[in-house]
């Protein structure tokens, strides 16, 4: 049994953790953000959380200010082309996901669970469906996550959320956020391009 008060202390201990320790780094990538390209240090957008329940994702800025807000990537016309320099480097190491420790300290995110879909993403969110996956607070990382990334058909990305759902254990939880620090460091599934659920 995981009771779900247990792993929200764990989401608010790690993320707590993970806001100290990553603050100078973070402070860094905000300066190298704005001397790299025009605008916000920041990227706002709506995303689908537990129950379906719109939420506002918090991420460093990785594309240029001019591109269009709620498309996926993998939608946009020529995305490499908006990425900007520290942009690239900070995709490829998922970095620009740090800020998302608030979204977990705010009870909108956990650690561990299904990436938070775009809310226009009416097919993955459907698909979803189908596994209770979206009864589950959206993850930092999660099973799909280390299981190809954004190699992966949404079809086969909903399939396995549900079996993270249906098996939410810590075990898998521990599985999942050690694999995905070897996924960071590796770079591991990134595609620029063909990317399901990066805004920007």
């Amino acid at each position: 049994m995981y009771p779900a008060l247990f792993k929200r202390l764990i989401d608010i201990l790690l993320s707590l953790i993970g806001a100290i320790v990553l603050l100078p780094f973070g402070l860094v990538f905000a300066l190298l953000i704005k001397i790299d390209s025009k605008g916000p240090v920041f990227f706002l957008q709506k995303r689908v959380g537990r129950d379906k329940k719109l939420f506002t994702i918090l991420k460093f800025r990785t594309m240029t200010s001019d591109t269009p807000k709620d498309v996926p990537t993998h939608l946009l016309g020529a995305p490499d082309s908006r990425i900007t320099g520290m942009g690239r480097f900070l995709r490829h190491f998922s970095l620009d996901e740090l800020p998302q420790v608030l979204n977990i300290l705010a009870g909108q995110m956990s650690v561990i669970g299904p990436r938070p879909a775009l809310w226009n993403q009416d097919d993955l969110v459907a698909e979803r469906d189908k596994y209770g996956a979206n009864a589950l607070r959206p993850g930092l990382t999660g099973y799909a996550q280390i299981n190809g990334r954004d190699e992966l058909p949404i079809p086969v990305k909903a399939q396995m959320d549900g079996f993270y759902a249906q098996n939410l254990s810590f075990k898998l939880d521990m599985k999942i956020f050690f694999s995905s620090i070897t996924y960071v460091f590796r770079g591991s599934g990134v595609v620029e391009g063909h990317q399901q659920d990066k805004e920007d």
